[in-house]
């Protein structure tokens, strides 16, 4: 089933999400519609809190990307990733373009480390620790960030939040044109 995705000003998107556990209510449907709901909107990454959900739980499929990049190949990965918890981020940081489906229509440049060692639970509840690179880790922070209540707009520089305040308002208020089904603060 299709779920509307939670739009920029929606509370739920500023919280830090609560772990669950195995006994959480419908929750194999809940990750079978969250992968529904990213590959409608033609995501590659989608949090529970897009989805009006304050739970630690989000979808990844880099697989997508590395399709469409093909002159710079990675090892590509679906996986859903349960109460997960970071343990350490290094490397130097490095500068890439991001986007949101919680923001459509609005990109910007976000630095991050490129290496992402990560705690975390897959859809069996099985623990995994894992360090991920590239691509793959910043998809996984972007993410994570959702978790913990944070979005790509607050990494960006004070001139280019500044630049695209407008924008946001107008996405919080439900006046942006996105390809799938959204929810609003305001109508």
């Amino acid at each position: 089933m299709l779920l509307p995705i939670y739009a920029y000003g929606q509370p739920v998107l500023k919280k830090v999400a609560e772990d669950i556990s195995p006994d959480y209510t419908n929750l194999s449907k809940l990750i079978e519609n969250m992968w529904e709901t990213m590959y409608e909107a033609h995501g590659v990454g989608l949090a529970a809190p897009q989805i009006g959900h304050s739970i630690r739980l989000f979808t990844i499929d880099t697989e997508q990307i590395e399709k469409e990049e093909e002159e710079n190949p990675h090892v590509g990965f679906k996986k859903v990733f349960i109460n997960a918890h970071k343990i350490e981020e290094s490397g130097e940081k490095w500068s890439y373009e991001e986007g949101c489906l919680s923001i459509p229509n609005i990109r910007g440049e976000v630095v991050r480390k490129p290496f992402l060692t990560l705690r975390y639970l897959d859809e069996n509840f099985v623990e995994h620790t894992e360090t991920f690179d590239g691509v793959n880790a910043r998809v996984i922070q972007h993410e994570y960030d959702h978790i913990d209540g944070i979005l790509f707009t607050d990494h960006l520089s004070p001139v280019k939040r500044t630049l695209i305040r407008n924008k946001l308002e107008n996405i919080r208020r439900g006046k942006v044109n996105a390809d799938y089904k959204m929810k609003f603060v305001l109508k």
